[in-house]
């Protein structure tokens, strides 16, 4: 039963990365708050910052939704994930929630894992 569980959110959360960051080179983003756009704009400014996180959604969301490579596109949306729960957090508060849950359910998908990301490092 967690396995299929797992398998599920595996699945929504890697294909929610992936069109994040597809969206990213199609200019389309979410309505956020006036201090978030800014914040936004900033980022778009240095040219190579949105660009390398779309890829990094992207790859690392299609990764996370095939199970032989769940563990390293876990490992690479963990950043992206923890960036998106800190923005949410101090830039556009409504959002808080929503990424603190993607934090959550990634960091649940590795935390099954854990065994193998040992072995990664050892």
């Amino acid at each position: 039963m967690k396995q299929k569980v797992i398998l599920i959110l595996s699945i929504l959360l890697g294909l929610f990365m992936a069109v994040s960051g597809a969206m990213k080179f199609m200019n389309m983003e979410p309505e956020m708050p006036a201090e978030a756009v800014r914040v936004m704009e900033a980022f778009v400014s240095t040219k190579w910052l949105m660009p390398l996180v779309g890829i990094v959604e992207l790859i690392g969301g299609l990764l996370l939704a095939i199970p032989k490579t769940r563990i390293i596109g876990g490992l690479a949306l963990l950043p992206v994930t923890v960036g998106i729960a800190l923005f949410n957090s101090f830039q556009a508060p409504d959002g808080m929630i929503f990424g603190f849950v993607l934090l959550a359910v990634l960091v649940f998908i590795l935390g099954s894992a854990c065994d193998k990301i040992k072995l990664l490092f050892n």
